[in-house]
């Protein structure tokens, strides 16, 4: 009988029913920094389609948001990864929470300033004596440093996530992202060539937004894993850029299973703004790598307008995590 029973053992070894990569693979979490729409299809889409699987990575997604701050759960290990804003991880690393960049997907900044054509507003210097509309204080840094610049007189009101104060004239000028609340004000009926728009891109004032963050734990430990992860999320950003349709799809179900209100014609604006901000503009593919002089673009204005107290050191703050083929 022991016989028989090595046989059958050698026999289900040989057929597979030992194998478990499952199990191996790495169990890791990722929180975005907001719902899963569409500004972060490519990692849902890399999920779906077994990009981190295929690297050994068995990812879950936790949905951020208003009631689940994405620096919160990476501060507290409650999620190995987190997409931040430059700005935030610099003041999360100023307040000695050790975090790392390993990857700046979003190099190009989508903040904006609009304003209709109507109320006189044409350049910047038009502002003066009007009502801005502004995010909470990590949103204020580029308006701020905007109005310094052009040496505005403005009356400054908190803006809330909605635009109805800005469509209803409470406003003169609205803080937008141009993949979200610029959509939100064309759909409410006004055109393009009504409103006047301000990128902070164009007037000296980049900020990239969208970065993937660890703990300096995490990376130490296992920069293999930190590497696959950046591979993976790229290659789930390319695939979703290039199947669409196929990404709104996905972008609608985990939306509807968060009971959270959307359109596809919206999402799909939002994805193809996407596109434009993380794809370079001398074309080409995805770089994730943080420059210098972004970074130090950053750092000093959150330095001058009083909200870090030091400069993180560059090389400690931004880690390299991908080769050129995003292997």
């Amino acid at each position: 009988m022991p016989g028989v029973v090595i046989l059958a053992l050698v026999i289900m070894a040989c057929a597979g029913a030992f194998t478990a990569p499952a199990a191996l693979a790495k169990e890791v979490r990722l929180i975005p920094q907001w719902v899963p729409q569409a500004q972060f299809a490519g990692y849902y889409m890399g999920l779906k389609k077994g990009f981190y699987k295929k690297r050994g990575i068995d990812l879950t997604i936790i949905s951020g948001g208003p009631l689940r701050q994405s620096s919160e759960y990476l501060a507290s290990g409650q999620a190995e990864f987190a997409t931040l804003w430059l700005a935030s991880g610099i003041q999360m690393r100023d307040h000695a929470v050790p975090v790392v960049n390993i990857a700046q997907m979003v190099r190009r900044s989508a903040l904006m300033l609009v304003a209709k054509k109507s109320s006189g507003i044409i350049s910047p210097q038009d502002m003066n004596g009007k009502k801005i509309g502004l995010w909470e204080p990590v949103f204020q840094i580029q308006p701020s440093a905007f109005i310094e610049k052009y040496d505005l007189d403005v009356t400054t009101i908190r803006q809330s996530y909605s635009v109805n104060l800005f469509l209803r004239g409470g406003v003169d000028v609205a803080s937008a992202m141009w993949y979200n609340e610029y959509h939100t004000i064309l759909n409410a009926g006004l055109n393009p060539d009504e409103l006047v728009t301000f990128f902070f891109y164009d007037h000296g004032l980049n900020f990239p937004e969208d970065g993937i963050y660890v703990l300096e734990d995490t990376l130490n430990q296992d920069p293999d894993l930190c590497k696959a992860f950046v591979a993976a999320s790229i290659e789930g950003w390319d695939y979703a850029f290039a199947h669409p349709e196929e990404t709104i799809d996905l972008v609608m179900a985990n939306l509807e299973d968060e009971h959270i209100p959307a359109t596809r014609v919206h999402q799909r604006w939002m994805l193809d703004r996407m596109k434009d901000l993380m794809y370079p503009l001398s074309g080409g593919g995805i770089s994730a790598e943080l420059k210098y002089d972004d970074f130090a673009r950053v750092a000093y204005s959150l330095k001058d307008f009083g909200l870090i107290d030091s400069i993180p050191e560059y090389n400690a703050f931004y880690r390299k995590c991908y080769d050129e083929n995003h292997q």
